[in-house]
């Protein structure tokens, strides 16, 4: 296992963090997503949180972040949200006329001590075909039945 330290703490706090777009609304897609991305790049790299996985997904946020624990994850999660809110909100006012705020209040947490890192890390990225695989199948029920 590998230790971060700052002055006075020697730690190794990954958390796994999800959270949604306000009414679950799928609007982080295309370049909103990219965008978002870079965005919680850049708050990461500003607060020393390091993002070892990222995945957006049309109406949440997989994100496993390793975070010092004087800092906390409330409070890197507040950041990385409300910064993301307010630049998406001002670049794509299309966000400003279909969500009163960007992001839910709440959002899940869960450190990684319970099972590996490798198993989160796979459900992160299955994320993605898992969607795909989702929108494919949708996809074929309906012309299914339209046939």
């Amino acid at each position: 296992m590998e230790y971060k330290s700052n002055n006075n703490v020697v730690y190794s706090c990954k958390y796994h963090v999800v959270w949604c777009p306000k009414y679950r609304r799928k609007v982080l897609v295309d370049e909103i997503a990219e965008r978002l991305k870079e965005l919680i790049v850049q708050r990461c790299s500003e607060i020393g949180a390091e993002i070892m996985e990222l995945e957006i997904m049309p109406d949440h946020v997989h994100l496993l972040i390793e975070v010092d624990p004087q800092f906390g994850i409330n409070q890197a999660v507040r950041s990385i949200k409300g910064f993301s809110s307010h630049t998406l909100r001002t670049e794509y006012p299309s966000l400003k006329t279909r969500l009163p705020t960007l992001w839910t209040n709440s959002y899940f947490v869960s450190t990684t001590g319970g099972i590996s890192l490798d198993a989160v890390k796979r459900y992160i990225e299955s994320q993605k075909t898992s969607e795909r695989r989702k929108k494919h199948d949708n996809h074929s029920i309906q012309t299914t039945a339209d046939a």
